[in-house]
This record gives structure tokens, sequence and C-alpha cells, in this order.
């Protein structure tokens, strides 16, 4: 994942891990083998996304290098609407989350929403075919939980949840764990590590950095 430590220092993990860890967020909304009539709200919100999703990656107005930057608009305009950004921060900032101004929490969102969209975007667009077998969701009042196993074109099963919670009349995404692995649990340690050691502001000097290396490649892809 996208580390923020320096001299590349990321979260350690199984070798399985560290090769799933980058398609996370990209599993989260591929093709799915789907049954409606088992299905409840939550998996039929993440359905009709991934269906959005694959829109655009098969259309071939979209698939030339000049078109880009529209595409991964559109991508990103489809993550959006399913992702909780500001939950997945406020849990990722844990503690230091309350500590923050308005202003702050609005900017530490923005950033974070980004990191994660610009560190898994190419991943998506990557898509070669990946499919999703729903297992089966939970609903215990306005949380959900749906529990999916990623099929590789190898046939290797990985298995992946998504917590949802109701908001207003729309279930979101704020948590996704592969192999019970917490995408949100890794990003509150690497951000807890960098407050543990320096100040808010620093963690703020890292996102933004790496903001920049990320949109550099970006821009030159287009």
């Amino acid at each position: 994942m996208g580390a923020l430590g320096k001299g590349g220092d990321k979260v350690r993990s199984c070798h399985c891990r560290r090769k799933w860890g980058g398609v996370v967020l990209p599993v989260a909304l591929l093709l799915s083998i789907y049954s409606a009539a088992l299905a409840g709200e939550p998996t039929e919100l993440i359905r009709q996304s991934t269906d959005r999703i694959l829109q655009v990656l098969k259309d071939p107005k979209l698939k030339d290098r000049s078109k880009a930057g529209e595409r991964r608009k559109m991508l990103r305009k489809i993550a959006d609407e399913r992702f909780d950004w500001e939950e997945m921060a406020k849990r990722s900032l844990s503690i230091y989350w309350a500590e923050r101004t308005p202003e702050e929490r609005k900017e530490f969102v923005s950033l974070f929403s980004d990191l994660l969209e610009r560190s898994y975007m190419g991943k998506i667009e990557a898509y070669k075919n990946e499919k999703i077998l729903y297992q089966g969701e939970k609903i215990e009042g306005d949380y959900a939980t749906v529990d999916t196993v990623i099929v590789t074109e190898r046939e290797v099963e990985v298995p992946i949840s998504y917590r949802m919670r109701k908001k207003g009349d729309q279930w979101l995404i704020f948590d996704v764990s592969i192999e019970g692995v917490s995408l949100v649990n890794n990003y509150r340690n690497q951000f807890a590590r960098i407050l543990s050691s320096s100040s808010y502001s620093e963690l703020i000097r890292r996102m933004k950095t790496k903001q920049i290396q990320q949109v550099a490649p970006a821009r030159a892809s287009e």
C-alpha cells in the first residue's frame, strides 16, 4: 500500500497480503457472479457500481491514452458515490481526529481520498477478468458486512469483506478487509507511527508529497 513512512517504511505482511493489498479498492467494484434472489440492498448497490465501472472500462471510446484523464474522472465519480471517504479518514486518523479543526478535517479527507484513489486507480484500469463470488451479507441495524471471494484467472481464491453503514438512504463502504486485514487499520497504523514520533503537520506534508509523486506519472500517461 502507499506507505508514508521514511525510507519506504511500509506495513509488513505476508507475500499474499502484499500482492493483494494493492487491489483492495479495485476488487471492491470488479466483476461479480451474483445471485439477485439471495442478495440484499448492500450487495445490490455494490453490484450496481460494478456494472457502471465495467461500462467505463469496456468503453472503446475511453481506451485511448488521451482519454485517461476523462476515464479516471468517471471512475472516481463512481467511487465517490459508494465509498464514505470521511468515515474512512476519521477511523484511519483514530484519536487524532478529535483534535483537528473543521478546516483540518476537510483537508485530511481530501488528501486521504486522493491518496487512495491515485494509489489504486491504476489497478482498476488493469482489470483482467477477476471474478467476485458473493458469499452472503450480514446486516445489524445500520451496519452491514458483505463477504466475497475473489477468483483470479489462475483460480486462486482470496476472501475479501466489505463493511458498510447506512448513511441517510444509502449503504456506503467504510472499510475493506482482505484475509482478515483491514484497510482502515492498515492506514491507522501508518498514521499512528508518524504522529507518535512527529507531528500532524508532518503527516500532512508526507501526504502532500505522496500526492505530488502520484500525480506526475498519472499526467505523463495522459
